[in-house]
């Protein structure tokens, strides 16, 4: 699962590849509090490298599954 997370003035947003046992919901709980207490919020990734973002940044939070249809190109 990916857990892209963009912040405040800057172009770039932070992509995290999760584990796949990690639900949505769990991860989204995650997230609510962290937004709700403030200060940061920390999340490890796959291969068990930690990330801290300082909630006070966060843009906007995006949780899916590397499953989903990407779509490149002009398709229908």
């Amino acid at each position: 699962m990916d857990l892209r997370i963009g912040l405040t003035q800057t172009p770039r947003e932070l992509e995290v590849q999760l584990p796949d046992d990690v639900s949505q919901d769990a991860i989204r709980a995650q997230v609510d509090e962290a937004l709700a207490k403030g200060g940061t919020f920390w999340i490890s990734d796959r291969r068990g490298r930690q990330y801290a973002v300082d909630v006070a940044k966060v843009a906007y939070v995006e949780i899916g599954s590397p499953e989903d249809d990407r779509r490149i190109g002009f398709g229908g």
